[in-house]
């Protein structure tokens, strides 16, 4: 299904679209989970990633979720509004703010249960093993960050 060499081929013979297209069709699968939660997909791993790791930085945070400041800090405001997180500037360096989850935050992560396994349900029926898959994406994804700092 390659596209020859020095053409760009079709939209189905790209990657990128591969992957941008999969990607809507999980965050559709996963919305009306989230929507009960009253969370966007960027709030739920956001929290994911707070449920493995709490009490982090705002930097921390951003590299995890490969997210720059500008775009997380607006997320985080928004989770802080309603309860799920506090921020607050460390005492030790006051350019550096701290993020925890609350006690409702924590408690969050029981709820989404069903977002948490909507996927690996769907995969399991299909006979797919999602680890894999994982693997080979974190390692594309390796390769193209590399790639962009060498550009």
């Amino acid at each position: 299904m390659s596209a020859p060499t020095g053409r760009p081929g079709t939209l189905d013979q790209q990657l990128c679209f591969a992957i941008y297209s999969a990607n809507a069709a999980i965050h559709r699968m996963y919305r009306p989970h989230l929507s009960k939660l009253g969370l966007t997909y960027p709030q739920y791993i956001t929290l994911l990633a707070l449920w493995e790791r709490d009490d982090v930085t705002v930097g921390e945070l951003g590299k995890r979720l490969f997210l720059e400041t500008n775009t997380l800090t607006p997320l985080l405001k928004r989770l802080e509004a309603v309860g799920h997180l506090t921020r607050t500037r460390d005492p030790r360096d006051e350019r550096v703010v701290r993020v925890r989850l609350t006690q409702g935050g924590r408690a969050l992560q029981g709820e989404a249960s069903d977002a948490l396994s909507c996927i690996h349900t769907l995969a399991e029926e299909a006979g797919t093993d999602l680890d894999v898959w994982i693997e080979a994406l974190a390692a594309l994804r390796e390769q193209a960050l590399e790639a962009a700092k060498a550009t």
